[in-house]
């Protein structure tokens, strides 16, 4: 009967032994991959597929833009005007506010971009590189960089060659919407964020908020189709 006992006081030790053992690889055991954030991808390439296919099959397009811009996080500048895009690479922006009646011309892969400062007066006009400082945004975007097409380039190349911690994707009965971490649009430098809200029904940017990897705020493009 001693010796049963004793059997089974090594049997319970053997056991309690087994599952420290089993819990202790749980706690040290590195962690799947979410399955969230893998769905998470998936959404964002296909929502990428759709925004492709949609451009390819569009014409031209223009909508009304309110641009807002942030210094050290608090709104200091907001600019509206209607953006126009041919598929012929034409660009053409009409400012509102607080440009009144300016208007500006430019055609991808041409080094100038033209100038009107009073829209009723054709003859009065201006030529200027995409570079110069006059056809740069506050953050610094030049007017080549600002078409559709380099934008899903953009998130297309942002994908690829930046870890994506989450995409916080969300889809709406009209929208849907993701972040995405990538460098800088215009100078391709610096890491930030950029949540992109964009149309179900024709698969273009209704909002890109654009964010430091701190969340303060850069700017925002809201655009009404």
């Amino acid at each position: 009967m001693t010796r049963t006992f004793s059997n089974e006081i090594l049997s319970l030790n053997r056991r309690l032994k087994i599952l420290f053992l089993f819990f202790l690889l749980l706690a040290f055991h590195p962690p799947a991959p979410s399955q969230s954030a893998a769905s998470d991808r998936d959404q964002v390439l296909d929502v990428l597929g759709k925004m492709k296919n949609h451009f390819q099959e569009l014409e031209d397009y223009s909508c009304e833009v309110e641009q807002i811009y942030f210094q050290n996080g608090e709104e200091f500048r907001r600019i509206f005007f209607t953006y126009c895009f041919r598929k012929d690479g034409q660009v053409r922006i009409d400012f509102s506010y607080p440009q009144t009646g300016t208007t500006l011309f430019y055609r991808k892969g041409e080094p100038k971009a033209t100038i009107l400062p009073i829209r009723s007066l054709r003859g009065l006009k201006f030529r200027f590189s995409v570079q110069s400082p006059f056809l740069k945004t506050f953050t610094g975007q030049q007017i080549d960089q600002t078409d559709m097409g380099y934008f899903i380039h953009f998130l297309d190349r942002s994908l690829v060659e930046t870890v994506q911690p989450g995409f916080d994707f969300r889809e709406e009965k009209n929208e849907v919407a993701f972040v995405i971490v990538a460098r800088d649009y215009i100078e391709g430098k610096t890491l930030e964020k950029y949540r992109i809200t964009l149309s179900r029904n024709i698969w273009l940017p209704l909002r890109i908020e654009r964010y430091s990897l701190e969340n303060i705020p850069i700017e925002k493009s809201l655009l009404r189709h």
